[in-house]
């Protein structure tokens, strides 16, 4: 049988010795398990200190029961919006042809779909926590998007990242970094799988300036996400803690700063629709080895 060069049975960042995802050069599985269970972990949805396993055990149950759905949801609760911000997150990264991309919460694959298609570059690797919702990306993948960049689908918490220190020119992130319970570790995490310079770009919901927009926004993100959430996936519990989950994330210069005590440099942001989400881009420090 032919080899068909957008599948791939192997990869290059994995220790293909082990069929579990465990780093190159050594790393200590426990140790990182050790740290990850650090005090610093929180509750999603309130933004108070709690155990990792709570927001982790509750963000698979919402996204697994909810994975066929998502898409549409996403694209009628947002009236449209959602796929332009994701266009702008794709302007807004520094991507080349020659670039490994990693897109880390990928979900059913839209980044990584719109920077194979606007970007082109040489590999992306399609990141996940939630395998239902992979599955889906999948499946896209196979129909629509084969013929593209070569994307590699594997299941991976963003806290504990899987691969060698410096392998990607960029790490994409939307709406995934605010269901996570240990931003700062997900960042440092990040941070150390970039090349140095490389760039890590996170589009996610935020917090409007204007009193009026940002009133008229919680209110929506209250009452009318969990309708949205019911009548197109039957699930209404789950969009309650997705409105949950916003109003606990920090605004953006506090995200900005998470950034920087993450270890990088060059922190912008630019608001979306007002400041209902915001683009976060921020770079590795060139002599970071």
């Amino acid at each position: 049988m032919p080899h068909d060069p957008h599948q791939h049975t192997k990869d290059a960042f994995f220790d293909t010795n082990d069929t579990k995802p465990t780093r190159l050069h050594g790393h200590n599985a426990s140790a990182k398990q050790a740290e990850h269970s650090h005090i610093h972990t929180i509750d999603t949805a309130s933004g108070t200190p709690a155990p990792a396993s709570i927001s982790e055990e509750r963000v698979k149950c919402i996204f697994s029961n909810i994975a066929r759905k998502y898409g549409l949801f996403n694209t009628c609760s947002s009236f449209g919006t959602y796929r332009l911000w994701l266009h702008a997150l794709v302007d807004y990264a520094p991507i080349t042809h020659a670039d490994t991309v990693l897109d880390i919460a990928g979900g059913t694959g839209d980044v990584s779909f719109c920077v194979a298609r606007k970007k082109k570059p040489a590999r992306i690797v399609c990141s996940d926590l939630v395998p239902e919702m992979l599955d889906v990306a999948k499946e896209r993948y196979q129909r629509h998007y084969s013929k593209l960049t070569p994307i590699d689908f594997h299941v991976v918490d963003a806290q504990n990242i899987p691969y060698a220190d410096n392998s990607f020119e960029c790490v994409t992130v939307a709406y995934g970094i605010r269901n996570m319970p240990d931003r700062k570790r997900a960042l440092q995490e990040i941070r150390r799988v970039l090349k140095p310079g490389g760039a890590c770009v996170c589009l996610e919901f935020s917090h409007p300036h204007n009193k009026l927009w940002r009133a008229l926004y919680e209110f929506y993100l209250r009452h009318n996400i969990p309708l949205w959430g019911k009548f197109i996936t039957g699930d209404a519990e789950g969009f309650v803690y997705l409105a949950q989950s916003i109003h606990a994330f920090p605004a953006q210069q506090e995200f900005a700063h998470l950034f920087e005590e993450s270890g990088f440099e060059r922190v912008t942001w630019k608001n979306c629709a007002g400041g209902i989400a915001a683009i976060h881009r921020a770079f590795k420090p060139c002599e970071e080895a």
